[in-house]
């Protein structure tokens, strides 16, 4: 294994969810992110966030930790987490959902020159994900895939690592799921020979066409969390009418303690 990778600084944190850090980037800042660490040679982990990876890391305090002491970037996924800074006082940024911007990410590699390795989902579903992203952008290279669907310790997970490490991408996107995705990052970062490890959960759902993204009126309404509920309601009636609530209780709670301790100081 190749260990001239230098490992990224980290950023200092523009805004604070819940005690995660989050920073102030849409895909410009993301892509340019990307491109500085590879041309530096550098290992980084750019992490998005959303209200059920913020739920998973209050519950996970090694998930919390995670993402508080390790990732170098962690941008905006989603509505939820832009209405829960608005409401601690933040301008959000724009949010960086995978259903879209898998392409757009695709289309910035392929610019590039950066190879990608694509980790994660049921068999087969990370070629057609692939095979279509190549379709639209022929020029795009996909150094290799691996389906989702083995163990995360032992041999066979040494296997999956010592194949990457052969093909030595710059970018590794790994979607098994959360928090699967972020225990596994976490767990192998340092032993990967790639520049950028991010995880995407259904982006090659998204890219294959298994998974129909949502309308553009769903969208511009706020109610993609909602079309996503009515694809899959029985996985993910937890995550959304559970989650989001218990996700703004402890957002108000923190703006309270935020306004308590801001009487108290006067």
């Amino acid at each position: 294994m190749n260990r001239s990778y230098q490992i990224a600084e980290r950023r200092p944190a523009d805004m604070n969810l819940l005690g995660l850090p989050m920073h102030r980037t849409g895909i410009p800042e993301v892509h340019a992110f990307i491109r500085d660490a590879i041309a530096k040679n550098q290992k980084a982990i750019a992490l998005n966030l959303n209200v059920h990876c913020v739920n998973l890391a209050l519950k996970h305090r090694w998930l919390y930790e995670f993402i508080q002491r390790e990732t170098h970037l962690v941008f905006c996924d989603g509505d939820g987490v832009r209405m829960g800074l608005k409401l601690l006082g933040y301008a959000p940024p724009p949010k960086v959902t995978y259903n879209q911007w898998i392409w757009q990410l695709a289309d910035f590699c392929n610019r590039h020159g950066y190879r990608l390795f694509f980790l994660g989902g049921k068999p087969g579903v990370a070629e057609e994900a692939a095979e279509r992203l190549v379709a639209c952008y022929p020029g795009l290279q996909i150094a290799g895939v691996h389906h989702g669907y083995f163990p995360k310790q032992g041999p066979e997970n040494r296997k999956v690592m010592d194949e990457i490490n052969r093909l030595r991408p710059d970018i590794l996107l790994v979607c098994f799921g959360m928090p699967a995705q972020e225990k596994w990052i976490a767990e192998n970062w340092h032993d990967l020979d790639t520049h950028i490890f991010l995880k995407g959960g259904a982006a090659f759902d998204y890219a294959s066409g298994r998974l129909k993204p949502a309308p553009e009126w769903i969208i511009r309404l706020h109610l993609e969390w909602f079309f996503r509920l009515c694809q899959d309601p029985f996985r993910l009636f937890g995550r959304y009418i559970l989650g989001n609530p218990y996700f703004l209780i402890r957002v108000l709670r923190s703006k309270w303690k935020q306004r308590k301790g801001k009487k108290e100081s006067l």
